[in-house]
């Protein structure tokens, strides 16, 4: 057979009464391109009160979206000889009775069944009963000889990796002669015990194929379980193992699992202990697509090849010391990275692709820098990754940020992770060598401004103090920390800082307000003025939360990049310092304003929707940034409409995929 022919799957649990998950596992379904479901009929769960009900809904809902194989085991604890829902049943026929019954129930909804689940582990099967396998090829032979007479194909539950000493104890029993189907299972690079075993899927097909041969046994082989675990926010490698998987020499393919484990579920016996278990899905427990989803969800396995594609080193990297920039693939890291090719510096890209759009700008960066651009697909909370990157960097650009104040609030404990706990891993990982690192601050150190007195005028909130609506706020303002974002990035922006006091790191932090322009997709929560222009653009109504009147200080990110060579420029100078960095009180504007200017370049109105405050948001902020300017001797900022211009003619160019920038020459 070809490589390309194999067909995936996913596969997915439900439990009784899960009827909001299983609506929400159709449309990932759907989403990621699946039509292929392994999911478990819990003949224990069967026989609980309500057991039947949740399979009469659950089975029909699940069968008019995908082809389902559903997969029968566990014992009811009644019907157990040891009282578990993993022992043999008593009457070892009753499993094929059982079998019989659903057929006659639920057989139009499926075509295959499996037969338990990776019966040679403990939790599943309890050989230490059965210790010669009898039992188990009885019970399971005689319930796939039915199977099969009621004209279902019949698929036996996996052995994991290399056991082929259980499979051929089954073939000597006669099992093998009642199957169709063999599944194999294997999660390599998850867990320890494969990582000096694994010889690759071929390998593992092959030592099974034999065995099967030895039996007289044609049945094909599917891998009915095989997944990669995020655990350490590797999300790139599950993308790389779901890409290998597609290559194995099997019909099919179901991968483990369509979203991760919430941390209620049991996986194990006694207390959860390995956090392996919980992050094997296609989405995170919330419901989040990782980045393998979200790339099958844009085109596939080819999307998904197509972005791996970028993380190789370029060819003359690989002989020099890179500049890093973290979250390099982002708006700003992206500006930045494509400015340091071009002045004719090697550049080290670090990002996780998290935020959807980005992988453009990646492709972007490779088809202008193809020999001056390296890429590392990893976040910055995987340490292994993070300690191969900044092991020859020069100097380091950290924008690699959660961004997002809303999800600061829904998710505080990954706020801090990555914008505190990741910040102080890779300071310490520059710290020996003494690395110079220019960090990305945002105003929201500065809190919420409460006690600037302000007055409306026309459509923009304005300071009473002269002084203060002149020049703006300045780096003597106290730091006030608000909500987990704010509390998050003004920590890091300490640490940094105090890196250069304690530890003599070259550092320094630039507190940014809104930086737009091109290669920027804003959402509603980061990025307002970009998301304000693609939406107008496209038609379609503006979110507003509060009056419109809020004020802020934007700055093209032209301007933005040359300040932060500038500071790299002077680090020795100006280490242990931070700066304010945006518009100034030049390029201060409200919202309504920027709404108007838009109105104009479009040509037409915009439907706005108010919403309440948010929580935190500044009515009135504007950067006092004089003191970088005198430090470092920048050139005026670009003026705001101007720059707006510049953004909408490249959001008019099909978001820039090719736009004829400045610095667009190919290196």
């Amino acid at each position: 057979m070809s490589r390309s022919a194999a067909c995936p799957g996913v596969v997915e649990w439900f439990r009784p009464g899960e009827h909001d998950r299983v609506e929400a596992a159709l449309e990932r379904l759907a989403a990621v391109g699946c039509r292929h479901l392994r999911t478990h009929l819990s003949w224990a769960d069967y026989h609980t009160p309500g057991g039947p009900e949740w399979y009469d809904w659950l089975l029909p809902k699940l069968a008019a979206r995908a082809e389902l194989l559903p997969c029968l085991h566990y014992t009811p604890p009644s019907l157990s000889e040891t009282g578990e829902a993993n022992g043999p049943p008593r009457d070892l026929y009753a499993f094929a009775d059982f079998l019989d019954h659903v057929i006659d129930r639920y057989g139009a909804h499926f075509e295959a069944v499996e037969l338990w689940n990776e019966p040679n582990n403990l939790l599943d099967w309890d050989w230490r009963v059965d210790t010669d396998w009898v039992k188990y090829c009885t019970m399971t032979g005689a319930a796939a000889h039915w199977a099969r007479r009621r004209g279902k194909r019949v698929v036996l539950g996996g052995p994991c990796p290399n056991d082929t000493n259980w499979l051929d104890l089954i073939g000597r029993r006669g099992l093998l002669g009642e199957i169709d189907v063999l599944g194999l299972h294997g999660f390599p690079g998850t867990w320890d015990s494969e990582a000096a075993g694994w010889a690759g899927w071929d390998a593992l097909v092959a030592q099974m194929r034999a065995v099967l041969d030895r039996h007289g046994c044609d049945a094909q082989i599917w891998i009915t379980e095989a997944g990669y675990s995020t655990w350490r926010h590797d999300e790139a490698r599950q993308a790389a193992a779901y890409v290998q998987l597609r290559e194995a020499p099997v019909e099919r393919f179901y991968w483990y699992a369509l979203q991760d484990l919430a941390e209620d579920v049991a996986v194990q016996e006694g207390p959860r202990f390995d956090q392996r278990h919980y992050h094997l899905g296609l989405y995170d427990a919330k419901g989040r697509p990782k980045l393998l989803a979200r790339l099958l969800a844009q085109g596939g396995t080819d999307a998904v090849e197509t972005v791996l594609a970028q993380a190789h080193p370029a060819p003359t990297l690989c002989r020099t010391h890179p500049v890093l920039v973290t979250g390099g693939a982002g708006f700003i890291g992206a500006n930045l990275a494509h400015r340091l090719a071009h002045e004719g510096e090697h550049v080290l890209i670090l990002d996780n692709l998290a935020r959807p759009g980005v992988e453009r700008n990646l492709a972007w960066l490779r088809t202008h820098h193809p020999r001056r651009l390296s890429v590392a697909l990893a976040d910055l909370r995987d340490r292994e990754a993070l300690a191969g990157a900044t092991t020859d960097a020069t100097s380091v650009f950290h924008l690699a940020a959660q961004t997002a104040v809303t999800t600061s609030l829904d998710d505080p404990m990954e706020d801090f992770a990555v914008n505190l706990g990741a910040t102080v891993s890779l300071l310490e990982a520059l710290r020996a060598r003494r690395v110079p690192l220019v960090f990305a601050s945002t105003n929201k150190v500065y809190g919420d401004l409460a006690d600037v007195a302000l007055a409306r005028s026309g459509e923009a909130w304005l300071p009473t103090d002269a002084d203060i609506r002149r020049h703006g706020i300045g780096e003597d303002r106290p730091i006030s920390l608000h909500t987990p974002y704010g509390c998050s990035k003004g920590a890091a922006d300490q640490y940094v800082l105090d890196y250069a006091r304690s530890f003599d790191v070259p550092t320094a932090v630039l507190r940014m307000s809104c930086i737009y322009g091109p290669r920027q997709f804003g959402t509603e929560d980061q990025g307002w003025v970009a998301h304000f222009l693609i939406r107008a653009l496209e038609g379609r109504p503006i979110a507003i939360f509060g009056d419109g009147r809020q004020v802020r200080d934007v700055l093209y990110v032209d301007d933005a990049v040359s300040a932060y060579l500038a500071v790299r420029r002077e680090i020795g100078q100006l280490r242990g310092q931070a700066f304010n960095l945006g518009g100034g009180a030049d390029n201060a504007v409200s919202l309504m304003q920027v709404l108007r200017e838009i109105e104009r370049l479009t040509g037409r109105p915009v439907a706005i929707e108010y919403g309440v405050w948010r929580r935190g948001d500044q009515r009135w902020y504007v950067s006092d940034t004089r003191r970088l300017y005198r430090a470092v001797g920048l050139s005026p900022p670009v003026d705001w409409r101007i720059g707006l211009q510049r953004l909408a003619t490249w959001l008019r160019r099909d978001e820039g995929a090719d736009e004829a920038a400045p610095l667009a020459e190919a290196v």
